[in-house]
């Protein structure tokens, strides 16, 4: 056997050690795939997005302080995620009582999530010592509005209130704080309905550039936008180029590249690499060297 050919020989052998890798972290729950920064499996993703996302009997679940939403959609190239609240009021039915879950994300996942600006929050039966209203009606505090052409005008025409026994009339306001008052989210900062002394909500979004008639045929629940600094993004394109698949140290919260049977702070192709261990010599390390050996011993046989 020829140097040349032993030599692809041991490559081909080596090559089982990466070939993969970039897949260790991809998943799917159902019918969604779960890829960067998202994670299903621990030291997979990106940090800021660990202990998010549950897959239960093929149902995938995002849980954050305020609750837990079934995921109905993951758009990559859009940067967000569709979630649905079993407790969420839409046009054909209201629902009140409190049950309802809002959205309060964590403040450390904050600069990560947050409910697309197309997205609108309708509040709903609020009380007169809600925040939402202090000074009203003397003052001018009260911040409900439209939101990409969403609202409550709109809303109080769905059929859901006359389920109620609130026709369209029964439901001005006057003098006293109105029963719908739909925001942005960035107005707020979070919709946590015990503290805004709120009965129930809805949540829409708009899905440019569909136009729609009307409250009947707007996409109900919560579009949320997720954003990954760009440091990340482009430690995570070196690590993928290279076959590795992006991921972090879980009790660091550091960057790491995972190259199948061993970890990289920075790609698959550099010479330190970091083992799941903690120890900087790996596989590659080692067959590198066997290789510098063996040729050095087989050089020795035509000398």
């Amino acid at each position: 056997m020829s140097i040349l050919v032993f030599f692809i020989s041991l490559q081909v052998l080596l090559v089982p050690l990466v070939s993969g890798a970039s897949h260790v972290c991809r998943s799917y729950c159902g019918n969604i795939t779960i890829d960067y920064p998202f994670a299903l499996k621990s030291g997979c993703g990106h940090s800021g997005f660990r202990d998010l996302l549950f897959c239960i009997n093929d149902i995938l679940m995002f849980h954050i302080s305020s609750g837990s939403y079934r995921v109905l959609n993951i758009d990559y190239a859009y940067q967000s995620l569709t979630l649905h609240d079993p407790h969420l009021s839409t046009c054909d039915s209201i629902v009140l009582g409190g049950r309802g879950n809002g959205f309060v994300v964590e403040h450390w996942r904050a600069p990560y999530l947050n409910p697309s600006a197309d997205n609108v929050f309708m509040l709903l039966g609020c009380s007169t010592q809600s925040p939402l209203f202090q000074g009203f009606p003397s003052g001018n505090h009260v911040p409900c509005r439209n939101v990409s052409g969403m609202g409550c005008e709109e809303y109080y025409g769905c059929r859901g209130w006359m389920d109620l026994g609130l026709a369209r009339m029964g439901l001005a306001y006057g003098t006293g704080p109105p029963i719908c008052c739909a925001i942005p989210f960035d107005s707020i900062k979070s919709v946590n309905l015990s503290r805004l002394e709120c009965q129930g909500y809805s949540s829409a979004y708009t899905l440019a550039p569909l136009r729609v008639s009307g409250p009947s045929e707007w996409s109900y629940g919560i579009r949320v936008k997720y954003n990954v600094e760009a440091n990340n993004d482009s430690f995570c394109k070196a690590c993928e180029a290279t076959g590795g698949s992006c991921g972090h140290d879980v009790g660091r919260f550091g960057q790491l590249c995972m190259c199948g049977t061993w970890n990289s702070t920075s790609d698959c192709d550099t010479v330190m690499k970091l083992s799941v261990g903690g120890a900087t010599s790996t596989m590659v390390e080692l067959s590198g060297s066997m290789i510098t050996v063996i040729a050095m011993w087989l050089m020795s046989f035509r000398m």
